[in-house]
């Protein structure tokens, strides 16, 4: 048995809260087709690795939150009988950050003990370990606290020797402990119900630091996992590369881990370099002489002979011409860029725009 897998008969049975509402502005123009959980992510949407990891520790059912093109994730999982899990889907009438929207969803929820996740992390932190440590501490509240190099870009949490969290302090330069919130918990069910209904309320602001005053057991369940904020374009390319790496976790992934996924349909030419941990989509095609290192292709995009693909993000359907060249670019579905164009660093292109052909030169520096 797995670390990440639970015998359901060993303890009483959990449930599951995914947060999946956001709009995910930075990953602009990607998501203006689809919600950020729902954007290909080493061969499937991102949201399909973490329900993986969920069904993998012994938990059926789950609740996703939704608010951005909810009826998007209805339609790709269903009721979750595909996965083995029991799905029920909660629209947030407004945004209502984090601990409102968990508070939304609570008509929902039956089990004593409720993991919630943000739904843009990736991570491997040990479900079944959390899950441990939270009902051996007996505690309201459990927050997977994750240690990082630079907590200076993160508010930190500092703990009590036995675990008890302490204070949630707000970004510093000087930071004094190297452990973040990591943005998945397990609450008992009883305190979400203390959440103020009908109104934006955030954990870390609100909720954590009330429950620290009113003596509550917040609790750490500390660790070095692997762990990747999936909101920027650097991350989202990141995150995909490392699940098809196998340096990220994931029961979800659509084949054979190693420097390349190439789905079915897919073609790439013999002498063609596809590596990096790159995905390559449905019906997707690199020609000739083409490289692409550590990059997602969506479905059906088709990169033309000797164009340099690096570090990018290609939505579907787009075309990328001969000779062209991206390294840290965003295109989005439909896209056209012409051959020998260069795109660079950071340059965004909007769904169905053609760029022309021979010798343009973008950059967002």
């Amino acid at each position: 048995m797995s670390a990440d897998t639970q015998d359901p008969a060993a303890s009483p049975p959990a449930e599951a809260v995914v947060l999946v509402g956001g709009q995910g502005m930075r990953l602009r123009p990607l998501t203006l087709s689809a919600p950020k959980p729902m954007l290909p992510t080493a061969g499937v949407p991102f949201l399909s690795h973490l329900l993986s990891r969920i069904r993998a520790a012994g938990i059926e059912h789950v609740v996703l939150g939704t608010s951005y093109k909810a009826e998007v994730f209805a339609a790709h999982f269903g009721d979750g009988s595909d996965l083995g899990l029991r799905l029920e889907y909660v629209v947030e009438p407004e945004p209502l950050d984090t601990a409102g929207a968990i508070r939304n969803v609570s008509d929902r929820l039956s089990a004593d003990d409720v993991l919630v996740f943000n739904g843009d992390i990736l991570s491997g932190v040990d479900l079944t370990k959390l899950l441990e440590t939270h009902r051996s501490a007996a505690a309201d509240v459990t927050l997977h606290l994750v240690k990082v190099d630079e907590p200076r870009w993160f508010g930190c949490v500092p703990t009590a020797a036995d675990g008890r969290v302490t204070a949630f302090l707000e970004k510093t330069d000087n930071p004094p402990v190297d452990q973040i919130n990591a943005g998945c918990y397990v609450f008992r069910r009883e305190v979400i119900d203390t959440i103020p209904a009908g109104r934006p309320v955030s954990v870390e602001r609100e909720t954590f630091p009330g429950l620290l005053a009113s003596g509550a057991r917040v609790q750490g369940y500390i660790d070095t996992s692997y762990w990747l904020d999936m909101g920027t374009p650097a991350a989202f390319i990141r995150g995909s590369a490392d699940l098809v790496l196998g340096a990220a976790p994931t029961n979800a992934l659509p084949g054979e881990r190693g420097e390349a996924l190439v789905l079915d349909g897919a073609s790439v030419a013999a002498d063609a370099e596809v590596c990096g941990g790159s995905a390559i989509g449905r019906g997707s095609v690199v020609k000739s002489g083409a490289r692409v290192v550590e990059s997602v292709l969506f479905d059906g995009v088709r990169v033309e002979g000797n164009a340099v693909v690096e570090r990018c993000v290609i939505g579907a359907n787009a075309t990328i011409g001969a000779g062209a060249v991206l390294r840290d670019a965003i295109i989005g579905d439909g896209a056209s860029v012409g051959a020998d164009c260069e795109l660079l660093n950071g340059v965004r292109v909007w769904p169905g725009v053609e760029l022309p052909e021979r010798g343009v030169r973008f950059s967002a520096d």
